[in-house]
């Protein structure tokens, strides 16, 4: 039975991840009071590759300029990371650095990786509880409509209670209820993948400046292993595979992931000495890979709520963290016009996809091209023994339009008949 305490709070935030802190911390920093809750109680574990991009701080700068240097103060927390490896279906390599000749302006490392749990409470510090009202243990259970907005069921230790309100934010992941009930978002196996973790201690082999690992193995294909390092001597692995794929080859990540790890080749003898440190953990993963509605009548979706996961890398923080500041910058045009109308709050949608959509698109073709090996071999072996496509690949990942060119049959042309 719901209590009869009802509350009016203007805006709610649902989820206090990195989507929800960011729209929490962006709305304190306009002096708007709001709602921030969370069924979790922090710190808390959040399944996930743990990899920090570039993309995170140009959003937390915004908030805190000399966040590059804090973050590397807490080397218990933040493992800095320099690039990434990309490990052909054949088992050749590439090393592509984060810092290419156009971020060489970066003042610091260009990127870390960082356990979720440490993370994600990072981020907690940058929410203001003068302006946010902020509850853990606290759920969403249902949402309905009346002619003022939208009235909210929430649960505290059991207690449900009634919340009214003008505009949601939801930031409550892959499984937001606001994203199925009134967002009218599906999961659709196409542009959905399943994705599994380990922590383990003891993985030997890492990249000296600590390069993120991205494994193509013909097994996982058209997804890929990955081999993050983590702070103290430790690891993040796991993969990660579309679920059209997974379900058609009926296959058993899990079970997958244990037996490469101790079977393969080209890995094994790296965990010969490897302890893990929890069970295979498994969770979804809402791609971007499709254009969708992102808001409504009095609601706006962030984050993996809104599906805006990278169809190729799977990353998802950035995303998030980014689409948390343009809902609340949204939010407090909505306050200040007083209106929470879908047709106004279309602009954060707007906003949100002029930034990601061509990103989004091409990783989509990145993803496509996993379908075929061979392709993905010639790029490697091409990049082995030329150092200057070697640093136009690298350029791939701060230039959208070299990165358009993996689009165009042309450019696997010349990569066999171009030359050496």
């Amino acid at each position: 039975m719901i209590s009869s305490i009802t509350e009016n709070h203007t805006i709610v935030i649902i989820g206090a991840g990195p989507a929800g802190s960011m729209a929490s911390a962006f709305l304190s920093r306009e002096g708007i009071p709001h709602l921030l809750i969370d069924k979790a109680v922090f710190p808390r574990d959040k399944i996930c590759g743990d990899a920090l991009s570039g993309k995170v701080f140009t959003i937390l700068k915004k908030l805190d300029p000399n966040i590059r240097s804090k973050m590397g103060a807490l080397e218990s927390d933040f493992l800095p990371c320099e690039g990434i490896v990309f490990v052909a279906p054949n088992g050749k390599s590439l090393d592509v650095p984060f810092k290419s000749k156009s971020a060489n302006t970066i003042e610091g490392p260009a990127g870390f990786v960082s356990p979720r749990m440490k993370f994600d409470q990072y981020l907690h510090n940058y929410i203001d509880l003068k302006y946010a009202d902020f509850r853990e243990s606290t759920e969403l259970m249902a949402i309905e409509r009346d002619s003022e907005g939208l009235i909210l069921t929430l649960s505290s230790n059991g207690k449900p209670y009634e919340v009214r309100t003008k505009l949601l934010i939801s930031a409550d992941g892959e499984r937001s209820l606001a994203a199925k009930s009134i967002g009218g978002i599906k999961k659709e196996p196409d542009h959905f993948s399943a994705g599994i973790r380990m922590y383990f201690e003891g993985v030997t082999g890492m990249h000296p400046k600590n390069y993120i690992e991205l494994h193509f193995i013909k097994d996982f294909l058209p997804g890929y292993l990955w081999i993050f390092p983590l702070p103290n001597g430790k690891a993040n692995v796991g993969a990660g595979v579309l679920s059209k794929h997974a379900s058609k080859q009926k296959m058993n990540l899990r079970q997958m992931l244990l037996d490469c790890i101790s079977s393969n080749p080209a890995i094994k003898d790296r965990f010969k000495n490897a302890k893990p440190m929890e069970k295979v953990q498994g969770w979804g993963l809402p791609l971007g890979s499709k254009k969708r509605k992102l808001s409504g009548d009095n609601f706006i979706l962030t984050g993996d709520a809104a599906s805006l996961i990278d169809p190729f890398t799977g990353e998802g923080i950035s995303n998030a963290m980014f689409s948390g500041m343009m809902a609340a910058e949204t939010a407090a045009e909505a306050l200040k016009m007083n209106d929470y109308s879908d047709v106004f709050l279309q602009a954060y949608e707007t906003k949100v996809y002029r930034r990601l959509s061509g990103e989004l698109k091409l990783s989509r073709t990145m993803q496509k091209l996993c379908n075929y090996p061979f392709l993905f071999n010639l790029v490697v072996n091409k990049a082995e023994r030329n150092r200057e496509f070697r640093e136009t690949i690298s350029c791939m990942f701060d230039d959208l339009d070299l990165r358009a060119k993996l689009k165009k049959p042309g450019f696997y042309f010349n990569l066999v008949f171009g030359g050496k």
